[in-house]
């Protein structure tokens, strides 16, 4: 299983009594974008555009910032807001490598909180370069197996020649990766085969994981839910990996 995948999922099961629900909507609103800019405006003639619409509702995203997004992805609405995109490294405790994804409109200060937060929970902010090495941006496409309908072959025969690369096994969901260019395609492939999709990502995917014992993780997960609370934080990525039981523990 992709530790990646597995930490995703303690974060889903305890969403729903999160207070992270401002970034969840900038994550969903920012793939209607991207889905809109890649290929059109027109839900009913994008199949990535329509499922990522029906997601962002399905999480109650507001009609209006759907339809800015939309704009803005075809071009017909601009963007005014001055900000821009940051990517912090850094290292948690047990050597975990972390890179923290920021967008601001005040780099001293995101720099300054990132900072903080990395020196107050036991990590180390790194020099730009020093991390990054270890990841790779990838495309991710997460598939629900409905009840056992959907197999990995299924997957594979419609996906493999839109640019699927590999399938892991996430228990109640298969997680289809592709290079980061090739996500819309996979996406429409999979919706003319019929095969329904819960999210299109395309996170920056380790390139080998750490396992991490009960107490390691409870300290690195410390420090990466302090960081995922910073308002200009958008996402943080990692390399560590956790046992089943590691995982029960921490979801007890």
């Amino acid at each position: 299983m992709s530790g990646h995948s597995k930490w995703a999922t303690i974060k889903h099961k305890k969403g729903a009594a999160d207070k992270a629900r401002a970034k969840l909507w900038a994550k969903l609103v920012r793939n209607v974008e991207v889905a809109a800019r890649e290929g059109g405006g027109d839900p009913s003639a994008n199949a990535t555009l329509r499922t990522m619409v029906a997601k962002a509702k399905s999480e109650q995203v507001p009609s209006d910032k759907i339809e800015i997004a939309i704009k803005r992805g075809t071009g017909e609405l601009k963007n005014d807001t001055v900000s821009e995109d940051i990517m912090y490294e850094g290292y948690a405790p047990a050597g975990v490598a972390l890179l923290v994804a920021v967008s601001t409109d005040n780099r001293n200060r995101s720099g300054g909180e990132v900072r903080s937060t990395f020196s107050k929970n036991g990590g180390n902010i790194a020099e730009p370069g020093a991390v990054a090495w270890q990841f790779a941006r990838k495309g991710v496409v997460v598939v629900p197996k409905a009840g056992g309908k959907v197999t990995e072959d299924d997957l594979m025969m419609a996906a493999l020649d839109a640019g699927a690369e590999d399938i892991f096994d996430n228990g109640d969901s298969f997680e289809l990766r592709c290079g980061p260019t090739d996500v819309s395609a996979v996406c429409s492939a999979l919706t003319d085969a019929g095969i329904a999709f819960d999210s299109m990502d395309r996170p920056m995917i380790p390139n080998a994981t750490i396992d991490l014992s009960e107490d390691d993780a409870r300290k690195v997960l410390k420090l990466v839910e302090a960081l995922e609370e910073l308002d200009d934080v958008e996402e943080v990525f990692h390399n560590f990996d956790v046992s089943a039981e590691v995982m029960a523990a921490l979801s007890a």
